[in-house]
């Protein structure tokens, strides 16, 4: 299972130009509102370069890291609760996702008219996720972690990202993003969405034959990383032996860690740390 993240904001902020940035998808962008009437889903893989140190001790026949799910939605609209704009059936889209990232427009407007006040843009999509909230009873919109995502070209008074940019650089090869001098903020944003929903990373390597990366909520204990692996390994677990990625990548292979009394043994109560390398025993 992997967890999700819903892009938000109102119609016409950049939420599609992220996602495919974000996924180097190809999706429909236009500048009018409800481009996006059925939400695109996205698998992106978190950005690690402790998996790409440990492959190159282990040297794998194949590397595997984990991932997290964006799900690009339609703008919502002011009265989107009341079903404004087709708003209930895009605000049904945000209640799967895991968390939240909220677009919020602070670039120059593109018709006559359209004012760009963020605080404003911020107070309708959390009026019309309380109002939600209250309609049904419960609190399962406006309790989701979130991001606050400034879309500009210029403006230096908020956290920014220039997301024309993104997407447009997200098509070029990596000689011609070096060659253009320009550094992608997206693998920091993917890294925040992972870390507001309070997930770590551990991983195993598969007798050599494969590296990977496992999502794990914080606070699990090694029965729940079993689980991640295979059922069998939590079903018939009876030990796990369990190093710090660093210990790994300092003795240079696993055999050195376990004649140097690195790798320690682990029982069902141990709580997984972020960057363990495991290996279970059944």
């Amino acid at each position: 299972m992997s967890f999700s993240v819903g892009i938000i904001g109102l119609p016409n902020v950049g939420k599609s130009t992220l996602f495919k940035a974000l996924t180097k998808k190809q999706v429909d962008i236009a500048d009018y509102p409800f481009t996006t009437i059925n939400p695109n889903i996205g698998v992106v893989v978190v950005p690690d370069e402790r998996l790409e140190k440990i492959a190159k001790i282990v040297q794998p026949e194949k590397i595997t890291p984990t991932v997290i799910k964006f799900v690009d939605i339609a703008g919502l609209v002011k009265g989107a609760h009341q079903g404004e704009g087709l708003g209930n059936q895009f605000l049904s889209y945000i209640r799967p996702c895991d968390a939240i990232v909220e677009i919020i427009r602070v670039f120059k407007a593109q018709r006559p008219g359209e004012e760009i006040n963020p605080e404003k843009d911020i107070e309708i999509i959390e009026t019309e996720l309380l109002m939600k909230d209250q309609e049904i009873g419960d609190n399962v919109l406006t309790s989701k972690p979130k991001i606050y995502l400034f879309n500009t070209q210029s403006s230096e008074e908020f956290p920014k990202m220039n997301l024309k940019d993104e997407a447009d650089m997200s098509e070029l090869s990596e000689e011609e993003i070096k060659e253009l001098g320009f550094k992608s903020q997206l693998d920091q944003l993917i890294l925040a969405c992972y870390n507001i929903l309070g997930l770590i990373t551990f991983f195993t390597i598969t007798g050599g034959k494969e590296a990977r990366a496992w999502t794990l909520k914080k606070g699990s204990n090694i029965i729940k990383a079993a689980e991640k692996v295979h059922s069998d390994f939590a079903e018939k677990f009876i030990k796990a032996e369990v190093i710090p990625w660093q210990k790994l990548i300092e003795t240079d292979s696993w055999l050195k860690a376990r004649e140097t009394g690195k790798i320690k043994t682990a029982g069902k109560e141990y709580l997984v740390q972020d960057g363990d390398v495991i290996e279970f025993k059944i």
